[in-house]
């Protein structure tokens, strides 16, 4: 059966590095795609029998947005497997993506009136607007704070994954970097005791036996993990009722490094048995290192 990746999103947000994993990966990528052509272009792959490709499609295709979401629907509705990402990240990045890389933003020259350029963050926010439509309905990465590495890795994790059931994912963050736009669902943990304040628990993760001992012998813990739990468990089949396809699951503490990681761990053992099943920790912890 064919499987069809289209990555979307803001300009900047990492698709050439998402389009790039693909690629390595043994998906036939196609970058820039006009939306007309992609029903035919699916329909092309299948005769061919290719098993996996991934297309991009943005900003660059003038006049066409407005048609995806619709062209998405109607590929979905005769059955084809069909996963979209789209890939975003805060303003502040995004300026800084662009000031390093010195391109100018694609909308630049559309916007362009009576000689004027218009600024960077009128492009972004003109795009922000023309992509809404398709970013309340689809799979959000942010990835403001994440390396490519990072990037690659969940890219990785997210195609793989089955997408018969709503697709649950625990991520945890630090909210001193602010919260990710990417989660539907946010909780907060830094009312817990924090491990960072015993030197020899500092260097660790949420994942160390030290660190997860330290937080286990506290009864508020447990209860917040119960409660947490209990909300998902009670209110995800409502979720998967209003056909949604994704549900991300926020878990922020001060640093992103001890209490959010070490709760993430603890419901991705809760709900073990729900598939799919992704986990995703914002901080680059030692073993994600690439």
């Amino acid at each position: 059966m064919l499987r069809v990746v289209l990555i979307t999103g803001i300009s900047g947000s990492g698709k050439s590095v998402a389009l790039r994993l693909l690629e390595d990966s043994g998906y036939t990528c196609v970058d820039n795609l006009p939306v007309r052509f992609l029903a035919e272009f699916i329909a092309t792959a299948r005769n061919d029998r290719m098993d996996r490709v991934a297309v991009a499609i943005d900003v660059r295709s003038p006049g066409e947005l407005a048609e995806l979401p619709a062209a998405i629907a109607s590929l979905r509705n005769v059955g084809t497997s069909l996963r979209v990402v789209f890939l975003d990240a805060n303003t502040d990045t995004l300026v800084q993506r662009y000031s390093e890389s010195r391109r100018r933003h694609p909308l630049t020259q559309r916007l362009e009136r009576n000689g004027k350029t218009p600024s960077l963050l009128d492009c972004i926010e003109l795009e922000r607007e023309l992509l809404a439509p398709l970013r309340d309905q689809e799979h959000v990465i942010d990835t403001s704070s994440l390396t490519p590495g990072q990037l690659r890795a969940w890219i990785r994790d997210l195609v793989q994954a089955d997408r018969q059931a709503i697709l649950l994912t625990f991520e945890s963050f630090a909210f001193k970097h602010g919260v990710p736009r990417d989660a539907d669902l946010v909780f907060d943990v830094r009312c817990l005791p924090n491990p960072y304040y015993d030197p020899t628990l500092r260097p660790l993760t949420g994942r160390d036996a030290p660190v997860a001992a330290y937080l286990a012998s506290f009864e508020a813990v447990g209860q917040m993990i119960e409660d947490i739990s209990g909300f998902i468990h009670k209110w995800l089949p409502r979720y998967a009722q209003d056909t949604r396809s994704y549900l991300t699951v926020g878990i922020g503490c001060t640093g992103g490094q001890h209490r959010s990681v070490y709760i993430v761990e603890q419901l991705k053992e809760r709900f073990s048995d729900h598939v799919p099943l992704l986990v995703r920790h914002r901080r680059q912890l030692p073993e994600e290192h690439a």
